[in-house]
């Protein structure tokens, strides 16, 4: 792998999602992400997240005092606020500056229970460094709109700060998400979200083989969730 090539790649799709979230579709996640009547499509894809979102939230301790999490891509911040509830102490960060104040309101809203953990909401990369270690990482949907290079290069390079897992997901290489791809072309891109970038699980499975098995990583659980218009796989790599 080309890790220049890789960075230059990521650098890239990641201005375009950023401009995406933060000004093209803010008042459609908003939307999404709230108890608000939606249209049959979203309501599927409001199911799913939340499926994928408990699934995730399955696979981290019950207990999460004294632990540390990074929230990579938080959105609204539904996943941050359930494990700041079990005790972490929590990174939410998001590429949309928009994204992550109403992530921060609605948490600021909520009465919290005693015991706790605090959430650092942050705009900005998921993968600075400036952030320190974390116990457990978590990017749900965050990864879905690269490639497998360019995933386990994103991956290798969170590796190095995480001590326990990280969990993920990636859009699973199915004819019906090609399918749905393609279609997605026809729109004027005005109106285009950022392509998903469907993944052939084994295709991914020998890069991070590559990267993370030598560093004492195995893959662990692995998930797929389809409600409508979603369908995205979850995967555990664990120490």
């Amino acid at each position: 792998m080309d890790m220049r090539n890789a960075s230059s790649r990521y650098l890239d799709r990641r201005d375009e999602i950023e401009t995406y979230f933060d000004r093209t579709a803010v008042q459609a996640w908003e939307r999404l992400t709230s108890t608000a009547p939606v249209g049959r499509i979203r309501a599927t894809v409001r199911a799913g997240r939340d499926q994928m979102r408990e699934n995730l939230l399955s696979w981290l301790p019950q207990d999460m005092q004294g632990l540390r999490l990074l929230d990579a891509g938080c959105g609204t911040g539904a996943l941050a606020a359930e494990a700041a509830r079990r005790g972490a102490d929590v990174v939410a960060i998001d590429l949309s500056p928009t994204l992550v104040q109403l992530a921060r309101d609605r948490w600021n809203e909520t009465p919290q229970p005693s015991g706790c953990g605090r959430i650092d909401f942050q705009a900005g990369d998921m993968l600075d460094e400036s952030f320190g270690g974390f116990d457990h990482v978590v990017a749900m949907d965050s990864l879905i709109h690269y490639d497998t290079d360019d995933m386990v290069s994103a991956l290798a390079r969170l590796e190095s700060r995480t001590r326990r897992s990280m969990l993920f997901t990636f859009a699973p290489r199915t004819p019906l998400l090609a399918a749905m791809h393609s279609v997605g072309r026809l729109f004027p891109r005005s109106d285009r979200s950022p392509a998903l970038t469907p993944v052939a699980q084994p295709m991914l499975r020998a890069g991070l083989s590559v990267a993370l098995s030598p560093r004492g990583w195995i893959e662990g659980r692995s998930q797929r969730v389809a409600s409508g218009f979603y369908t995205s796989q979850a995967w555990e790599w664990r120490r």
